[in-house]
């Protein structure tokens, strides 16, 4: 991150001055860490929070309203069925292992884009687009099992909560930097923009990444103890690696690399087959798309 961001400053000369806004960064972070109140389930990794439920919940409620408002829901009435059928029971599964008390819905939309989300509080999207890779109800388990899993870790109010620091950072780095009259000079501007990139490309890209690590990993539990043969997690992942995507570098990259999410979701399988070992009734990989 440091080598980043000195390549952005070089010209900029007063490295003292951002050095110590580097400082207020690292120590407001560093404190955020040390007040962690929670652990992540499955994972134990500690993680900070200073969001609430109520207030995460109800932007996840309002943004599930306006995208219902907007996208007309899919008349592909067998698809909707088999979506709403592996929701209920990964949902299930989800409530079962984690507890999350999520009020839970479920709107299949018709959107060819390949893509599906688990809005806080238990708001879930499908685009009708996703069935062509997941193929069977167990890879669709396995990627709605993966979108439940970022709502029942609270990775959004973690990104918030982030934000919210890094935010705070950046407002007393521009109070050091400012004139007598309130202005900011433009070294102090270019110095600011610095450390926000830093903190972005430092602090959020892989915190994110480590979201969707998670997530794969708390996913493919859920969908075993669901009943879905949690190996598909393994194919539907690898399937949808191979949508073509900007050539972003791993680092700039929200998304930990396709073929690292794999082997990741292979290592992660036999702790997965216990669940599936274990699990009320088995579906293995379910209906055909």
């Amino acid at each position: 991150m440091n080598s980043l961001i000195n390549q952005l400053i070089k010209r900029m000369g007063d490295r003292r001055g951002f050095q110590s806004l580097l400082r207020i960064l690292e120590l407001a972070l560093l404190s955020a860490v040390v007040c962690a109140c929670a652990s992540v389930p499955h994972t134990g990794r500690r993680q900070f929070n200073i969001v609430s439920h109520q207030s995460i919940n109800a932007l996840g409620i309002k943004a599930f309203r306006e995208v219902i408002q907007k996208e007309p829901e899919t008349k592909d009435e067998r698809l909707k069925a088999i979506v709403k059928q592996a929701a209920t029971r990964v949902s299930r599964a989800a409530e079962e292992i984690d507890k999350p008390k999520f009020d839970w819905e479920v709107r299949v939309i018709d959107r060819d884009e390949p893509n599906a989300f688990c809005l806080p509080g238990g708001k879930i999207v499908v685009n009708s687009g996703i069935a062509r890779y997941a193929k069977n109800e167990a890879g669709l388990a396995a990627i709605i099992a993966h979108e439940v899993a970022h709502a029942t870790a609270l990775h959004g109010s973690e990104r918030l909560s982030q934000k919210l620091v890094l935010d705070g950072a950046l407002n007393v780095g521009a109070q050091t930097l400012m004139n007598e009259d309130g202005s900011l000079t433009q070294k102090a501007r270019l110095l600011l923009g610095a450390l926000g990139l830093g903190g972005m490309v430092g602090v959020i890209l892989p915190y994110s990444r480590v979201h969707e690590f998670e997530a794969d990993r708390i996913g493919q539990i859920y969908m075993a103890k669901a009943g879905y043969d949690p190996a598909e997690a393994v194919r539907v992942w690898d399937r949808m690696s191979r949508i073509k995507k900007p050539p972003i570098p791993v680092w700039l990259s929200t998304h930990p690399a396709d073929q690292e999410r794999v082997q990741k979701l292979r290592e992660f399988l036999p702790d997965a087959r216990r669940y599936y070992e274990s699990a009320t009734e088995k579906h293995g990989l379910g209906s055909v798309l």
